[in-house]
């Protein structure tokens, strides 16, 4: 499932600075996709959409518990 491989990259990234640093590097999602690709990660556009859309409804919670 490609939501796993999502989160499998970002806690690869948090682990190694030298990934991190090649995903800072990609100027937009569809860098960021072909980027993680070539490195194994099987990750979608959807994907990147439903963490974004996690994102934003975590801050909105957050601002209205105060």
């Amino acid at each position: 499932m490609s939501w796993q491989e999502l989160e499998r990259l970002v806690v690869d990234a948090e682990a190694r600075p030298s990934l991190r640093l090649a995903l800072r590097r990609c100027r937009d999602d569809n860098a960021l996709i072909l980027q993680a690709r070539q490195l194994g990660y099987r990750i979608t556009r959807v994907d990147l959409q439903q963490a974004w859309l996690q994102h934003r409804q975590d801050e909105e919670l957050r601002t209205l518990q105060g």
